[in-house]
């Protein structure tokens, strides 16, 4: 089988030296493709009812944005062009796509998993409504649901990186 062949970690351990570019680029470009800025959700997302769900960003701004049931989470924000970056591209493996939720009593919100708690004990300004957006799949009951953007999260890239979606 061919090998993938990566760019070698910094002494940090993070890939930032620019043949990582290389990598990540092609990735970046499928994923922005299936989830451009339109109002209208993704050709590939699940038809379903229409979910409204308010986000706060960090300065407090709201914005409206809408989804189908059976879209993720993570992909709505990214593709409203919403600051949250699911670096492992919605793989359970960061804690980048962290956000604060209020959804209603009545919601058909999942349970948080394990893997996911793991991943949340990384994630600074913890809440007891913090959840990983990449782990929240739309329903018809979550219709009206709240979601705020902490004010920081954690990535292993340098500092300086401005988060974009993949």
């Amino acid at each position: 089988l061919p090998r993938l062949l990566l760019p070698a970690a910094a002494p940090s351990g993070c890939f930032c030296n620019s043949n990582w570019a290389l990598v990540r680029k092609p990735v970046a470009a499928a994923t922005a493709a299936a989830y451009s800025s339109s109002s209208t959700a993704p050709a590939d997302a699940p038809a379903g009812p229409p979910v409204s769900v308010t986000v706060i960003d960090k300065s407090g701004k709201e914005h409206q944005v809408s989804g189908q049931s059976g879209e993720n989470l993570l992909r709505l924000l990214q593709r409203y062009e919403l600051p949250v970056e699911g670096a492992c591209e919605a793989s359970l493996a960061c804690c980048t796509c962290h956000v604060y939720v209020d959804a209603p009593d009545s919601a058909d919100l999942s349970s948080v998993t394990e893997a996911e708690e793991d991943m949340l004990d990384m994630a600074p300004f913890l809440r007891e409504n913090s959840r990983l957006s990449c782990q929240i799949v739309l329903a018809a009951g979550l219709d009206g649901m709240r979601v705020t953007l902490p004010q920081a999260t954690r990535n292993f890239y340098v500092d300086g990186h401005v988060p974009k979606p993949h």
